[in-house]
């Protein structure tokens, strides 16, 4: 006895409907941009805590079952969110340090920090979503903050002192360094956003953070 033509070949897999050119997969990507890009308007405009869910639904025009089929809570909404910005951040001085790689530090320092200051200020919400709301929202996001400074800290010394000192201690100094650097260099990030009332544009955020790494890196070398 054989087995007839139709079934012997296996049944075909149904269609993946589409709608609008889209297939569910890349429908849900776009409405997590859409939550995100949302949250960030939000947040920037109205903080963290002055902003709902249902207010976040509404501005993604995406209903609340949406929500929740990306994000547990609006504190994990803020989470992915500060983690979109930070490897945005990354990237940016990444690529700058690699450009500038063939230049001494007090040039190529100006140039990672010119990047650094054009991912956060070409778009003043990034700016305070990561620097004016993070501080206070809940003890996972601290963490993520520490460990966004630690990575910064790190990337400051490799920049200064190239590759790690095989002396952990040694090691452990430049690390501090860097990381008492790294939160002098956001601390004045979070006062030209709160206090900026003479309206201190970006370039001059820049300049001051300039003067400020290069100070701390004089006195690094004696």
């Amino acid at each position: 006895m054989t087995r007839s033509k139709s079934a012997a070949r296996p049944a075909p897999a149904p269609a993946r409907r589409r709608i609008r050119g889209l297939d569910a997969e890349e429908r849900s990507a776009q409405r997590r941009r859409q939550l995100l890009d949302a949250a960030t308007e939000l947040f920037a405009r109205q903080s963290f805590s002055g902003t709902s869910i249902e207010q976040i639904c509404q501005h993604a025009f995406v209903g609340t079952k949406g929500f929740y089929d990306h994000f547990d809570s609006k504190e994990a909404c803020y989470t992915a969110l500060l983690e979109q910005i930070t490897a945005q951040i990354q990237q940016r001085v990444t690529e700058a340090a690699a450009a500038a790689a063939d230049l001494e530090w007090p040039q190529r320092s100006a140039a990672v920090i010119e990047a650094f200051v054009h991912a956060i200020a070409d778009d003043p919400r990034l700016a305070r979503v990561s620097f004016g709301e993070a501080g206070g929202i809940s003890p996972a996001v601290e963490s993520q903050r520490r460990n966004n400074r630690r990575w910064s800290a790190v990337f400051l010394d490799r920049e200064w002192a190239g590759a790690p000192d095989p002396d952990r201690q040694a090691q452990r100094r430049r690390l501090a360094v860097a990381l008492a650097t790294i939160g002098g260099m956001f601390e004045l990030v979070a006062d030209w956003l709160h206090n900026n009332e003479e309206g201190r544009s970006a370039e001059v955020l820049a300049e001051d953070l300039v003067t400020f790494v290069r100070a701390v890196d004089v006195g690094r070398r004696a």
